[in-house]
């Protein structure tokens, strides 16, 4: 699997398709890597569309480094995503991601709005109870190990599993940060997730979503779906007037339905299993 160093941080990524074709790329959700299912299968759909499609490891998640650097873990990523493509030369890149890869490609192309030509966001995350769902997932357990048995301790924590277990460097990097200093950084990640009066989308700014000028597309969440909510789409969609705003491929229950089957273990992970029908319409917004 190729390595590349973005800024100090080694990232593992895969380039699909044909060098010179127009660039694409996508990012999961969580901390899930770019083996997860109904990824591969989305990015294979646009390559055999004439896409050259990139898909990665985030820093945190996967082969890539463990990093603890930044204001919240999403800007961190999203930084590392703009230098990504800036350093594998991709020129002006159709940005799309689903959940927490909503939150890094939204501050990806605001951060450095020339490597963005377009952008697709679905499963946006918001509102106090999905908020507070990604403070506890991402940062309160972790620190919370940390507080309790050193950073020994952080290696059992399950939202980075895949990480220690794929990144040597994650492993060891972790094994050698103070807990005290670990719990701060995983205090300061989590404020990042506070709701706030003013912009839907954590660590986006007003200023931010105004850089966002090239065409949008914005998923409808779905009404059941607590972790995405419908408000947070039509918010989003608001920040970003001129951005056109549809109902996904797939059913009001999606992620309830999905989640449901992953958890139960009977199926494997099915989260993203329907985002290979998202390929048409980001074909279409490419396109304009």
């Amino acid at each position: 699997m190729p390595r590349i160093d973005v800024g100090g941080i080694g990232i593992a990524y895969e380039l699909l398709g044909k060098e010179g074709d127009p660039a694409v790329a996508l990012t999961p959700g969580g901390r899930f890597t770019m083996e997860v299912p109904g990824l591969r299968e989305m990015a294979e759909g646009l390559v055999a569309a004439g896409r050259r499609v990139l898909i990665y490891d985030r820093p945190n998640c996967g082969a890539s480094d463990a990093c603890l650097l930044g204001e919240s873990e999403s800007e961190m990523q999203a930084e590392a995503l703009a230098g990504l493509i800036r350093k594998l030369d991709l020129g002006p890149t159709v940005i799309a991601g689903g959940s927490g890869g909503s939150r890094v490609s939204m501050l990806a192309a605001a951060r450095d709005p020339e490597i963005c030509s377009h952008l697709a966001l679905w499963w946006i995350s918001g509102d106090p109870i999905g908020l507070m769902q990604l403070a506890t997932y991402y940062c309160g357990e972790a620190g919370t190990l940390a507080s309790r048995g050193g950073m020994e301790a952080v290696l059992s924590a399950t939202s980075w599993a895949e990480n220690f277990a794929k990144s040597p460097q994650a492993r060891d990097f972790i094994l050698s940060q103070d807990p005290d200093k670990f719990i701060a950084v995983m205090q300061k990640w989590a404020a990042a997730y506070v709701p706030s009066p003013v912009s839907p989308v954590p660590g986006m700014t007003q200023r931010d979503f105004a850089r966002l000028t090239m065409p949008v597309l914005v998923f409808r969440s779905g009404t059941s779906d607590l972790s995405h909510t419908r408000a947070t789409s039509e918010w989003v969609h608001r920040m970003i007037p001129h951005s056109r705003f549809i109902d996904p491929p797939w059913g009001n229950d999606e992620w309830n339905e999905r989640s449901v089957e992953t958890h139960s273990g009977g199926n494997g992970h099915t989260l993203f299993r329907s985002w290979p029908k998202l390929v048409p319409f980001l074909l279409e917004l490419a396109s304009q």
